[in-house]
């Protein structure tokens, strides 16, 4: 029986929700290649299980490996992409972002499956657009969380990298901070409240340095 095989070209061509599927799976305690090899190509090429079986096994190694080299190309901030017929900008200026926004993403940046609710919080709807220049919704809770579910991974994985690069650069600057603060004259106390800030940064830099390797799908 012949199976009709759509594999993705690039990560604009897989959703985030394609994505959060693989990763619920891709743990330490699924090490079964037999299952994680159906998985894959079921999850990224949207194909039944049962048809799977019926393909070559070279051939589904060769769709991996299409599939893996969707992961290599290092991916920039998209700030603008077209969803649903609707356009959606990130936040113009991060320093407006308000307290509910910044709750919101802070508490969903973590996880891969609450990934769509940080994505509401950094891209919305376009209201006014000149050359490069944007404006987008007010932001009104995780009301378009499930929509984003269906956004481009090539977007998500753009913002990701942006706040990890944001937050290596705050870090070299806060250590830069403490290295002439270290040169004065200070308390005690004052270089261990300086010290637990530096550690604060590192730590939610660490984070991101996890999650950006498991982007890339593993099957060994």
């Amino acid at each position: 029986m012949k199976v009709d095989i759509l594999i993705p070209s690039s990560l604009s061509e897989v959703t985030l929700e394609q994505y959060q599927k693989f990763a619920r799976i891709n743990t330490d305690e699924n090490q079964d290649t037999g299952f994680m090899m159906h998985k894959t190509v079921e999850i990224f090429c949207n194909l039944d299980l049962k048809d799977i079986a019926k393909i070559k096994f070279t051939s589904v190694q060769e769709i991996l490996n299409d599939i893996n080299r969707l992961f290599e190309p290092k991916q920039d901030l998209i700030r603008t992409f077209t969803m649903g017929g609707k356009e959606f900008g990130f936040i113009p200026v991060l320093d407006d972002m308000t307290l509910g926004e910044y709750v919101d993403l802070d508490e969903n940046f973590i996880d891969w499956d609450s990934m769509h609710k940080a994505m509401a919080v950094l891209y919305r709807p376009v209201t006014l657009k000149k050359g490069d220049r944007y404006q987008i919704e007010d932001y009104d809770g995780l009301d378009l969380a499930e929509q984003m579910k269906k956004m481009p991974l090539d977007v998500v994985m753009g913002a990701m990298v942006f706040f990890y690069r944001l937050n290596n650069e705050l870090l070299k600057t806060t250590l830069s901070f403490l290295e002439q603060e270290v040169s004065k004259e200070m308390t005690t106390q004052q270089l261990q409240h300086l010290g637990k800030n530096g550690d604060g940064i590192k730590a939610s830099m660490e984070l991101l340095k996890e999650m950006l390797p498991s982007l890339r799908i593993s099957l060994n």
